[in-house]
């Protein structure tokens, strides 16, 4: 399938829409459940065309996620299911309002974490997974993985907290192993997994190994997810009605950039421990530190996540996202 070339692909296709769309229709029964959604939404489109927000400029839905809603903080206080939460978890989830990330200190053993790595470097030695064209990203372990699956992405007490904090059910997605630090410039998830109505994603990050200031730790911006929302239309994209533009993603990214020194935004770098989970809202701007020490690892695992009932698509490649089998 053009989904997979795509993966590794590096050349002129990559920025044509009609090989998404073609890609769309090769993969028809992933996208059959955005016709009811489309109708929900008042979207008029074929389900395989391509999907921006500019789609929904016109008459954007109401909705938002519970916790962005003004008054959000009592509403939690008061909410019945956050009673069943520990008072450290509670604290967690007070601290996510606010700046926009929770840490869970511990959360997966080191025999867990170890179990993964091995697996992770035995795929990639025998050809069963290997990285996209970054050179970085091994997309969808999980598809390789009941470990990575079952205990990782799919864990019942973090999908419970991911749930609440959405206040829909949330629907595994994707997920990225790393056996490097990603070196990424700023940048918000929306960009590239985006919803209507907006902010019905969110999104973890484990920690397969301990991280430095050497091994490219990940960065972030406490707070920044309650700046307005980053989309096509906001920066110099070179889109065309054919095509994406080549340097869609610099610009973006020097966007982000121009916005994070205007709103004078300090960075926190995630000094994380083996098994540590950082869960962080759609909004929230991150990226990965300089790999200082060169051949430097750092394992990681991320993982996202869309709320059920949300239209769901990519701002940048303009795609409907073709959500898993197993969800249609």
């Amino acid at each position: 399938m053009l989904q997979r070339l795509f993966q590794r692909y590096t050349g002129w296709l990559r920025g044509l829409k009609a090989a998404y769309v073609l890609n769309n229709l090769l993969q028809a029964p992933r996208l059959r459940h955005n016709r009811a959604l489309y109708r929900q939404y008042g979207l008029r489109k074929s389900i395989f065309s391509p999907l921006s927000h500019a789609d929904f400029a016109a008459n954007p839905s109401p909705d938002i996620p519970w916790i962005d809603r003004p008054g959000a903080e009592a509403a939690v206080e008061n909410h019945p299911d956050f009673k069943t939460f520990s008072p450290e978890i509670q604290d967690k989830i007070r601290l996510f309002l606010r700046e926009g990330y929770l840490i869970l200190e511990n959360f997966f053993s080191e025999e867990q974490t170890d179990a993964l790595d091995a697996e992770v470097a035995d795929a990639i030695e025998t050809g069963k997974a290997g990285f996209n064209f970054t050179g970085r990203k091994i997309f969808n372990f999980y598809e390789h993985s009941a470990l990575a699956d079952q205990q990782f992405f799919r864990h019942p007490e973090l999908l419970r907290l991911l749930s609440f904090l959405l206040g829909k059910p949330v629907l595994p997605f994707q997920t990225l192993n790393f056996t490097q630090g990603s070196e990424q410039r700023a940048h918000s998830d929306s960009i590239h997994m985006s919803t209507e109505p907006q902010g019905y994603l969110i999104a973890t990050w484990i920690a397969l190994e301990d991280c430095t200031s050497d091994n490219g730790a990940l960065f972030y911006y406490p707070g920044s997810h309650r700046l307005p929302y980053v989309m096509s239309a906001d920066y110099d994209n070179g889109n065309t009605f054919f095509t994406i533009g080549a340097d869609n993603n610099k610009h973006y990214e020097d966007k982000i950039e121009a916005l994070i020194q205007e709103n004078d935004l300090k960075p926190r770098h995630f000094y994380a421990k083996r098994g540590d989970v950082l869960v962080w809202h759609a909004n929230l701007l991150h990226g990965g530190s300089p790999i200082r020490r060169e051949g430097a690892s750092r394992r990681s695992m991320v993982c996202h996540y869309y709320a059920e009932g949300v239209i769901c698509y990519h701002e940048m490649t303009q795609r409907p996202a073709l959500m898993p089998r197993q969800l249609n």
